[in-house]
């Protein structure tokens, strides 16, 4: 091979914009828009970059002093390239989309007794760490939609927070529909009517007898429907999009710039930063490692609840699911299937598609496998675990009220539970994420002992009136919402409002 030709090659390769493959090894090339309007990829995989950039001390040490907001639009781009959004419209569109948080950053970090640091993700309208990259996410999509002339359908599950998110974000959106399916009697009363509340002629709302594991099963199928997807612009805004994860790397490097000390060293020797993170669906804790491996020296947390999934696949290699799920005081991470696993097995086993697609396929086959003893070190290497029941998770949340006076959902009390039975040695740094508001979790508080004054916005959801249809446990989920769809999709070519047409 000669020198010219090797010279033109790796011109080629690093001169090409971003391009994305499925973690299965079926699907490479697509871009940021193909991957944006996606759900799972056609073989049943997950979009990750073909790519991962790497960021430099130097470069990280140039943006302590830049703001969240910042901070998501300079991590965006190296993911977007400039031919599909341009930078001054990227930048655009992220501040549109973080101008109707609560604080001014969007997020806030808050530092309390013994070396207890929690990043508050939570200051968005529901009241929940979804709406940080959601609202980016719909940004995006908005983005695209004008300037095709087109139209979408998002199809999502939920177990709790998502449903709402997602909703609120898109809600009276033009080009768009919203169809979301959460498990009847397994969220809260605030989670539920935060989404039957939304009375838009472009949101669809299903209550479940299930799990939402339960619900993703109906959802796959529909997803790897291609005609059905091609028809309706059928895509997902659960974190199985990777437009999803990609804003949510910013709250580790958010998290790292603020606590490590970074500006105070030199050369390439980096501080590290522990960040504990909440974790259901694991699209957090995929985000961290993505950021591990673009450079950022983090120790990462993956805390669950008694669903133990991901602690049992950190600790003997046991990826499998254990009867039914559990009902527990943190409902939104009551998951079986942290179907974002798939992303950071794809990332460990070094991009190993065809390792990953006999692992995935035998798992939704038998819900079981041990992992291969290499991707288990590699997984152990870049990632602790730990489990929490719903006893830990009351004492956590009345120890840091009694200490603090700072009151914590329970799923930040899933992380600040590890925190509390895990000193931080002195020359340490910890980060808890603190995924949701406790205003969202008022069953819970009180059963701990504890009291809330409920803002506005949630004490309002009980006047309002609500819309939801009934899936029962015996019915055929996937044909009801594929009949939704058809529905939605006829209605809309006609240029009618739904709810008027279906009566």
């Amino acid at each position: 091979m000669s020198y010219s030709f090797i010279l033109y090659y790796l011109m080629f390769f690093f001169s090409r914009e971003m391009r994305y493959c499925s973690t299965r090894g079926g699907v490479h090339g697509w871009t940021f828009r193909d991957v944006l309007f996606s759900g799972y990829a056609p073989d049943g995989g997950m979009f990750m970059p073909e790519m991962i950039p790497s960021l430099a001390p130097a470069t990280l040490r140039s943006w302590s002093s830049l703001s969240y907001q910042q901070l998501v639009c300079e991590v965006c781009s190296l993911f977007i390239p400039e031919q599909l959004i341009p930078k001054h419209d990227l930048e655009a569109l992220i501040s549109s989309s973080l101008s109707r948080f609560s604080v001014p950053d969007a997020v806030r970090m808050v530092r309390l007794k013994g070396s207890l640091s929690i990043l508050e993700l939570f200051h968005g309208e529901t009241l929940a760490f979804k709406d940080l990259a959601m609202m980016c996410t719909a940004r995006f999509l908005e983005y695209f939609l004008r300037k095709e002339n087109s139209r979408a359908i998002i199809l999502v599950g939920t177990s709790g927070d998502t449903g709402s998110s997602a909703i609120s974000s898109v809600c009276g959106l033009n080009g768009v529909d919203i169809v979301v399916v959460f498990p009847s009697g397994r969220i809260t009363t605030v989670q539920e009517r935060q989404m039957t509340t939304h009375l838009e002629d472009n949101v669809h709302v299903f209550a479940a007898d299930g799990s939402s594991d339960d619900i993703d099963v109906p959802l796959r199928k529909l997803f790897a429907d291609l005609d059905l997807v091609k028809r309706h612009g059928l895509m997902s805004l659960n974190s199985v999009n990777w437009s999803r994860i990609l804003v949510q790397l910013a709250h580790f490097l958010y998290a790292y710039l603020q606590l490590s000390d970074i500006q105070k060293t030199e050369g390439d020797c980096l501080p590290d930063l522990e960040v504990v993170v909440p974790t259901g669906g694991a699209g957090n804790i995929a985000a961290g490692c993505i950021m591990k491996q673009m450079g950022i020296p983090l120790r990462l947390v993956a805390m669950v609840n008694s669903n133990d999934i991901l602690h049992r696949t950190v600790q003997s290699g046991d990826f499998s699911m254990t009867g039914s799920v559990q009902q527990t005081l943190a409902p939104a991470i009551d998951i079986q299937d942290p179907y974002n696993m798939e992303r950071i097995f794809w990332l460990l086993s070094g991009k190993d598609g065809a390792l990953i697609k006999d692992m995935m396929e035998q798992f939704q086959r038998t819900h079981g496998l041990s992992l291969p003893e290499t991707l288990h070190r590699k997984l152990c290497s870049v990632l602790s675990s730990g489990s929490v029941s719903d006893e830990g998770i009351m004492k956590a949340m009345v120890r840091c009220w009694e200490e603090n006076q700072y009151l914590v959902c329970p799923h930040t009390a899933v992380a600040i539970w590890y925190h509390y039975h895990c000193p931080v040695l002195p020359e340490q740094k910890r980060c808890c994420i603190a995924t949701a508001s406790p205003a969202k979790f008022q069953e819970v508080v009180e059963k701990a002992g504890l009291t809330i004054d409920l803002p506005e916005a949630v004490r309002v959801l009980e006047t309002k009136e609500a819309r939801c249809k009934h899936l029962g446990c015996g019915e055929n989920w996937e044909a009801a919402l594929r009949e939704r769809i058809e529905a939605i999709g006829a209605a809309r070519q006609c240029g009618e409002p739904f709810y008027a047409s279906a009566n």
